[in-house]
This record gives C-alpha cells, sequence and structure tokens, in this order.
C-alpha cells in the first residue's frame, strides 16, 4: 500500500492495525465514511462496513487474471501430457500439479506454438510470473518439475533444461510437539474415533493419506501389524501394532462398527476427509496448546523425533517412516534434544 494511503488511514479516527489479520479498523462514523470515500475510490483497497466500524483490506491481485485464455492446441498437448502420466503411473496428486502448472505456463505463453519455446521462454517465465508475483521457491520447483517433464520426458526435447537451476530453499526443521502435550491432548479426546484417528497417525508416524487410505483389512490383531499400502512412491510397508492402539482399536470397533476404512466419514463406507483430520487436531491440541499451528503431519515429525529421544537407531526410524533416503530421516537428529542436552554450557560454570 502506498505511504500516502497508509498515512491517511492513520489518521481516521479510531484507526488500529491488526498485524494478524493484516488489516486496519477504524470507527464508522460521518467523518471516516466520508474520507474513505474520497480516499479509496478506485484503490485496491477493500472496505467493509459494519454497524460499530469499518475495515480496510488490501485487495489480493490475482495473477491468473491478466492471462490469455488456453489455446486448443495447448490445451490438446496438456490432455495428451495427462495422459502420458496417468499410464505412466505417476501418483495423483502429481498428475493433478503438473496438470495444473501446465495450464498456467501455456496460458502464460498462449500465442507461441510449444515446439518453439525456448529455455529463455521458462527463465523469463520464472522471473516475470512466479518471481514477481511472491510465489514461493516450492512452488517455483513445482513449475519447473512440470515444464522438465513435459518437454524432456515427454516430448524429448531437451532445450538445455537439465541445467535449468532450481531456487536455494534453506532447510525447514520438522515442527515437533512435545512428548508431555501428546500424552495430554490425547488423553482428553472423548470422541472415540477422533482419539484412534490422531492416535493412528502418530502411533505409527503416518502421513496424513496414509492414515486415510486405511483399511480395517490392512490391520491384523493376529500378527500384530499394520500393512501401509501403496504409500508415497508408490511403496508398502509393515508396522509393528502397538500395544495401546490394539487395545483402544478394539473399544472403537465394537462401539462404532466401522465397514472398510478404519476411519469412516458421516456415511458408511466413506473415506473421512482430510479437511476434518486437521480440524480435529486443531480442536484438541489447541486444549492443550493455545492458538498453535501444528497441522497432521507434526504428528509423524513428533513421533520420530520422540523415537529418536528415546533413543531408537535412525535406521529404524527410517523403516518405520518408509523413507527412501537416510538423508531424509537424519532432518530430526536437528530437533532432537536427547544429545544436545548432555552438553555443559559454559555459563552454568559462571558465578553470576
Amino acid at each position: 500500500m502506498p505511504f500516502a494511503l497508509k498515512d491517511k488511514i492513520k489518521k481516521l479516527d479510531g484507526a488500529q492495525w491488526h498485524s494478524n489479520s493484516k488489516l486496519w479498523i477504524a470507527y464508522a462514523n460521518d467523518e471516516n465514511l466520508q474520507q474513505i470515500k474520497e480516499t479509496f475510490s478506485g484503490t485496491d483497497v477493500e472496505v467493509k462496513i459494519t454497524e460499530s466500524d469499518f475495515t480496510l483490506i488490501k485487495k489480493k491481485k490475482d495473477p491468473y487474471r491478466d492471462l490469455e485464455k488456453l489455446s486448443e492446441q495447448h490445451k490438446r498437448k496438456i490432455d495428451e501430457f495427462k495422459k502420458w502420466m496417468i499410464q505412466k503411473r505417476y501418483a495423483n496428486n502429481t498428475v493433478n500439479v503438473y496438470y495444473s502448472c501446465l495450464t498456467i505456463f501455456f496460458r502464460y505463453y498462449s500465442k507461441k506454438p510449444a515446439n518453439e519455446i525456448n529455455i529463455k521462454d521458462i527463465e523469463n517465465f520464472n522471473y516475470d510470473f512466479i518471481i514477481k508475483h511472491g510465489y514461493s521457491s516450492k512452488t517455483q520447483n513445482q513449475y519447473i518439475s512440470a515444464i522438465k517433464t513435459f518437454f524432456i520426458k515427454m516430448k524429448g526435447i531437451n532445450y538445455e533444461l537439465n541445467n535449468l537451476e532450481r531456487p536455494i530453499e534453506g532447510q525447514k526443521l520438522p515442527k515437533v510437539i512435545p512428548i508431555e502435550d501428546v500424552q495430554a491432548f490425547l488423553a482428553g479426546i472423548a470422541n472415540i474415533k477422533h482419539k484412534i484417528a490422531l492416535s493412528t497417525i502418530y502411533s505409527l508416524g503416518l502421513r496424513k493419506g496414509e492414515l486415510l487410505n486405511l483399511k480395517l483389512k490392512d490391520i491384523s490383531f493376529k500378527r500384530d501389524v499394520v500393512e501401509i499400502i501403496n504409500a508415497k512412491g508408490k511403496k508398502d510397508r509393515v508396522l509393528p501394532l502397538p500395544k495401546k492402539l490394539k487395545e483402544l482399536i478394539t473399544v472403537y470397533y465394537r462401539q462404532v462398527k466401522p465397514k472398510v476404512w478404519l476411519i469412516e466419514g458421516q456415511k458408511p463406507e466413506t473415506q473421512y476427509s482430510a479437511t476434518s483430520l486437521e480440524k480435529i487436531l486443531k480442536k484438541y491440541l489447541g486444549r492443550i496448546i493455545k492458538n498453535h499451528n501444528f497441522t497432521p503431519h507434526s504428528l509423524r515429525h513428533s513421533y520420530a523425533t520422540h523415537l529418536l529421544d528415546m533413543g531408537v537407531d535412525l535406521r529404524i526410524i527410517q523403516e518405520l517412516l518408509g523413507h527412501k533416503s537416510s538423508r531424509t530421516t537424519e532432518i530430526y537428529t536437528h530437533v532432537s534434544m536427547k544429545n544436545l542436552k548432555n552438553v555443559k554450557n559454559p555459563l552454568d560454570g559462571f558465578e553470576i
């Protein structure tokens, strides 16, 4: 927002900036309303008025709005690309993400035939669209992967794309919930289905989709194992069934009687939704940690870190999590306090 507009907002009666919500609030009196009308008409600031106050919100520009429509020629090529990915057995999520990325890319170059697009065009798209509109390095990587897969793997056209630089991404440490808080919030869940959902994802270190896709037939009480079928990378893995989880599932099955999936939706034989899983975690963990921003995947991170803190070998944790590379699992060594707590701090030897 231009400084001139910001200065005018500050002078409004009762003007306050709410940093968490990223908005200004002021009183809805006649003087303010007249000033607002004169100042912000035709700008990118949205005004929402209530009986007691009004809110000023900077409108987000839609970067897709100004793009040309997808040409029929490009649409045929993208549809062809989608079919190619499906028959190559790419994961559904990958197919959808790459299809979406290619759609935007070819809308950006709507008037240029695909076989005339070169590496310079791709670099310009990265700068003038991805960087300019403030997209994350993760999103930029998705576009690069989609474009390289389309041109190199499907079309066999290189354009020196192997030399296309990816953005440098910082290493974000996994967010870990303290083990005492995990125990407290799981113990406080009265709804048996919700308790099973969150206890299972934590005690088995599952990804969100792995829990939602877990069927009753994948759990063996005789062998005390849980089979995770067709997980990330189309890999299966077998996990030991924890004694406590086995007891909980027994009680849960007698009460709820699910038909197909371990965790079912409101209608029998339907899958539980990812949104519902996120909501119940926010609700129950919120009773222990106010205003938290943990996600269901944080339970997986917490499980791995807690195992490491308990002295479990990193190679075993890799197997339990289903990581292809040990380097992926090693990130938990950066958040585990097991060894760091044994380091004597020089300050502790001071007399201060």
